[in-house]
């Protein structure tokens, strides 16, 4: 276009006239003030009409441009030899012990840690950073034991708090310990170091606003978060307590918070472990506005091992962080659920923590700090601690073993957490609802197969004590106990490999593979492709950082790994043939046989530029398996994941990631090799070569549109997973519409490719890193944004040992590949990472083909065990207590007697009609009469004519949806209560069938249905059943199978099917 005939934004055409006004003569009469102010407003008014219509358009690469100058920084840590000073002087054995700081400053020593560090000197917090959160009261209290030499004063003062005790240091040492936790958040949000570690005691997430609780005195990480969101400007602080015990000081802190999202993984055990606090359990969300920033998800069983943790994240904590955002992450890291801890008597191993860590440091721009919490068991500890600061350190994350299914019990917690929070996180989206009430109209009870009712069971019973027990308050272990998880503990050690190799990210990329080009037309797999990558990468100074590996061409004998000789021979072949002369081009196209294939073009060079790809991409596979390189990127092309055994297809001459595949499997002897496949195609050479071979796991996510995207096959859908041998290591994920972001990639990640990576523990992962559902890509029709691939990279990089390597398929805008690949290669090499977009969930047909694809592949990966559908009712309230209700009305109500009741209804102002209804929801004791075997109405008049005495069940209640299938080992009606050991007047809790005494031994029945708002119980005696919330009994066919199961055992015979409706086969 010529510039003559365009204008600049702004100014003005020819045809417009002269762009000044015309001279106004001197004597022109001047405007009154009136008009003067008139047009003032007038001009006023239209300026802020400006302002109102002017928006700003981000750039769509402006988060690669924000990160080009961040790199890796320093990793700090803090810590302080005085803190060994702080322990009981009356219990020599007691487990908050120095030896917890001095063992986890030995081994970070040992693995040369430290001197890696950026030492951050300690200080004392100052009084007025203490009293942000605690009391006055508080602080003078443990001040005033400063220095105080009287033994049993010290003791008699910690008496009267739960697991505490008080040294004449424990005041300044308690400072400390808020001081370094504060400086040490200083430090990483003034940028002198990313990220860091607060090696410190005494810890603090159990201290309370007022009172010292649990070792703690202050609460280091509440004040620190505090101080970050007063004094540094933050609005969004993620804290995730993986401590064992709840720190329910720090919910307290921030229950109303939304700045703060509170996270804790938790022993629980229905409130029978220590505290013993209804709020740690998982219905507890937060407050006004802070409902919903408050997680609890509590383990109800001991023994849950790195399976059950990992679910965690994956399911819950990833999905609701990358939603939240956070601009900071503190870690409360207790080790007391690792292995061997008397406290926790978990199975996580130490290694796991570097795995849960590394998942969250791609959050936050990389901003973590890891504050010291508990841990008991001094060589887990320890190594977990080790371990953590080594993954600080960007250090790969040592390989955990192969992974069982998460258990039953997490299974649970994990949906109830997710039921709880659904309204508030719009990242819960992959259960589906169903409605008790439909269940209860059509006599239906849950499919426990396919759906969850969430239960809340509180088992805590004892009284708050006034005075604390000060020695001998934790658990002990014989010497074989010890021994046999010291053993344990050793074999993870030996076994455990560090790997530090020379280079943490290889490259290799050869100009010579440019020579590929279409020679007749312009197309859009060109080379600049790979030389604008190069580019990219030097400029953002990620080049200088990678140790360049030399190219090479594949040989023919690598080559025949996957292709056929003649697939090769033919390609070879094209590089015989002359360079077309004029316009000879289909003569040529006909020589080469080009039109023959699939969107394919061919040059004289193609063969050389294709042996080059994936002989390259084999160098990189050598450096990374003989442990020269972390991980490795290779910029190659042509592509190659569309190229079958026997053709090229798709661009594609030879199939390089196959090729790669194959020779780690031949000449390096793996077993297990991930392919991860993100190219906005399906890689259907990749899937037929390995189609039947479960040594390597083929996962892709690509545009499918119902088949009619390319390639344009079935194959491509959800519904393929391998044949014989390789039946379940391929697993589709197709996304059946354009325009897909890179929220729907990062639900994929959580819920499909995370989970079954982990169950599969790959030795190797390969990425067929394709660009093509990058943002402007004409081809892909998506708007994945280059930081989401830095994400999806950086959530790989623990699998392995850490031995990632992208290979470059497809992408066919220069800009987002360039900016996509070098995100990659960032993500690599341990830079902070430009945030994910914010305020994008993923769409509703995504979340259609990830629920298609987990309801396939759960056959085959006990992993993906979620997929539950869950109620859309508020069913936590139902049965129970309600809030208004005080306890005393709730007594007065179980100790009213049956004759109260009735002479209530009796003398009230009732017709005779009102009192008949009355009289069938009677509120009676537990029976000595005959019930009625059926759920049919006897009618009013014979309960009011007397000729029946009998008390009339209801035919159905609302809450019978909530009754849970009996257990597999039936009912047991001499078994004891739970609560007392009476074997008198028992009943069976229909919701989680414990057992209990009724009302009139010790009423442990009617108090387990309150605490818990389980309202369904069945009678050992008469093999009734009862309802506290509809205050009746109850008498249904969908209570059949519990009472059969308790028939059975009381009697050894059925029980006859009464209802007047038919017995349904699966009863």
């Amino acid at each position: 276009m010529n510039s003559d005939s365009t204008s600049r934004k702004g100014q003005k055409k020819p045809s417009e006239g002269p762009s000044r006004r015309p001279h106004r003569s001197h004597d022109q009469t001047k405007p009154s003030a009136a008009i003067l102010a008139a047009k003032q407003k007038a001009k006023a008014r239209q300026m802020a009409k400006k302002q109102e219509d002017t928006f700003f358009i981000r750039d769509v690469y402006q988060a690669m441009f924000d990160v080009k100058e961040q790199f890796r920084g320093h990793t700090g840590v803090v810590y302080d030899d005085r803190m060994v000073e702080n322990r009981c002087l009356w219990d020599p054995n007691y487990q908050e012990c120095p030896g917890r700081y001095t063992k986890v400053m030995e081994r970070c020593r040992e693995l040369g840690l430290l001197d890696r560090c950026k030492f951050i000197p300690s200080r004392e917090a100052r009084e007025e950073e203490i009293l942000t959160l605690h009391k006055q009261e508080h602080l003078d209290k443990l001040k005033a034991t400063e220095g105080c030499s009287d033994i049993d004063k010290l003791e008699l003062i910690s008496s009267h708090y739960d697991a505490i005790y008080i040294h004449p240091m424990t005041y300044r040492l308690s400072l400390l310990s808020v001081g370094s936790t504060i400086q040490l958040v200083d430090e990483i949000l003034k940028g002198t170091v990313q990220n860091g570690m607060a090696i410190i005691r005494p810890p603090g997430h159990h201290a309370m606003k007022n009172e010292y609780c649990g070792y703690c005195y202050f609460n280091n990480v509440a004040l620190a978060a505090d101080h970050a969101l007063k004094n540094l400007g933050l609005n969004r602080i993620l804290i995730v307590d993986w401590d064992v015990h709840h720190g329910q000081a720090t919910q307290q802190m921030f229950y109303s918070d939304p700045r703060v999202l509170y996270f804790s993984i938790h022993r629980y055990e229905h409130g029978s472990f220590w505290p013993y606090l209804r709020e740690s359990d998982f219905d507890y969300t937060g407050e006004g506005e802070g409902k919903g920033f408050n997680f609890n998800v509590p383990l109800n069983k001991i023994g849950m091992t790195n399976a059950d943790y990992l679910a965690i994240f994956q399911q819950v904590l990833l999905p609701v962080a990358t939603e939240f955002q956070p601009e900071l992450i503190i870690v409360s890291a207790g080790y007391d659920a690792a292995v061997g801890c008397p406290e926790g008597e978990m199975e996580v191993t130490p290694a796991c923590y570097a795995h849960l860590l590394t998942s969250l440091t791609g959050l936050a721009s990389g901003k973590v700090a890891v504050i010291l919490e508990g841990g008991y068991f001094l060589k887990s500890l320890a190594e977990g601690a080790a371990l953590t600061l080594r993954t600080l350190l960007g250090d790969s994350c040592p390989n955990i073993e192969s992974l069982p299914p998460p258990s039953q019990s997490i299974q649970e917690s994990i949906l109830n957490v997710i039921y709880s929070h659904r309204n508030e996180w719009k990242c819960f989206q992959l259960q589906n609802a169903y409605s008790l009430k439909d269940l209860q109209q059509e006599n239906r009870i849950i499919d426990e197969r396919t759906q969850h009712l969430p239960f809340i069971v509180y088992d805590y019973k004892e009284e708050k004590p006034t005075v604390y027990q000060t020695r001998n308050c934790y658990p002990v272990r014989s010497d074989e106990t010890v021994a046999h998880y010291d053993n344990w503990l050793n074999n993870l050690i030996a076994g455990t490999k560090l790997m530090s190799p020379a280079h943490r990210l290889s490259f290799v990329y050869d100009p010579l593979m440019m020579e590929h080009r279409n020679m007749f037309e312009s197309h859009p797999e060109r080379p600049e492709r790979i030389s604008n990558i190069y580019e990219t990468l030097k400029q953002y100074k990620a080049l200088e950082r990678m140790n360049q590996l030399e190219s090479r061409k594949a040989t023919e004998e690598e080559l025949l790994l996957v292709h056929s000789p003649e697939h090769v021979e033919q390609m070879k072949s094209v590089s015989s043939i002359p360079l077309p002369a004029g316009s000879n081009e289909k003569a040529w196209r006909a020589l080469s046989k080009e039109e023959s294939y699939k969107s394919i073009y061919l040059h004289p060079k193609s063969y050389d530029a294709a042996l080059l790809a994936a002989g390259s991409l084999l160098q990189v596979v050598d450096s990374v398996l003989n442990g020269e390189s972390g991980s490795g990127i290779a910029v190659i092309r042509p592509p190659g994941h569309h190229a079958e055994k026997l053709e090229p297809c798709g661009f594609c001459i030879f199939n390089n990631i196959s090729v790669a595949a194959k020779y780690a499997i031949t000449k390096h002897n793996l077993t297990r090799i991930l392919i991860l496949d993100w190219d906005i195609h399906h890689g259907n050479g990749t899937q037929h070569i390995f189609e039947d071979d479960p040594r390597c796991l083929y996962v892709s996510l690509h545009r499918y549109d119902n088949g009619n995207f390319f390639p344009g096959s079935t194959d491509a859908d959800s519904s393929v997973v391998g044949n014989g041998e390789g039946r379940g290591f391929n697993v589709n994920i197709p996304w059946n519409k354009g325009g897909m972001t890179g929220a729907d990639y990062v639900a994929a990640f959580h819920h499909i490719v995370l989970p079954i990576a982990y169950q599969y523990n790959p030795e190797l992962v390969l990425v067929s890193a394709g660009f093509d559902a990058a943002i402007g890509d004409p081809l892909g029709g998506c708007k994945v944004l280059p930081e989401t691939y830095a994400h999806l990279t950086h959530w790989l990089s623990p699998l392995a040992g850490g031995r990632v390597i992208l290979a470059l398929e497809g992408g066919y805008n220069i800009t987002s590949i360039s900016y996509s690949m070098t995100a990659c290669a960032k993500a690599l090499l341990g830079d902070p990472l430009p945030a994910l977009e914010a305020n994008v969930v993923a769409c509703p047909s995504a979340i259609t083909s990830i629920k298609q694809v987990i309801q396939i592949q759960k056959e085959f990966w006990s992993a993906l065990a979620f997929d539950k559908s869950l109620p859309e009712e508020n069913v936590l309230d139902s049965g129970g207590r309600t809030d208004h209700q005080t306890e005393a009305d709730q007594k007065a109500e179980q100790n009213e007697t049956d004759d109260m009741k009735l002479e209530k209804l009796s003398s009230g102002k009732l017709n005779e009609d009102d009192l008949a209804d009355q009289l069938l929801t009677l509120t009676l004791s537990e029976p000595s009469v005959t019930r009625c075997g059926t759920g049919d109405n006897p009618g009013k008049g014979l309960l009011l004519s007397e000729q029946m005495f009998a008390v009339v069940p209801l035919p159905s209640c609302p809450h019978l949806p909530e009754v849970r299938p009996v257990p597999s080992e039936g009912i047991n009606v001499n078994a004891a209560c739970t609560d007392c050991t009476s074997a008198q007047e028992n009943w069976t809790c229909l919701i989680c069938y414990r057992v209990f005494c009724g009302r009139f031994v010790n009423g442990h029945m009617v108090q387990h249905g309150d605490d818990n708002s389980h309202p369904l119980c069945l009678s050992f005696s008469d093999l009734s059943v009862w309802c506290y919330g509809c205050e009746a009994y109850v008498d249904n066919p969908v209570l059949f199978p519990a009472k059969n199961a308790a028939h059975l055992s009381k009697f050894g015979s059925e029980l006859t099917w009464s209802y007047s409706s038919p017995r349904p086969d699966n009863q």
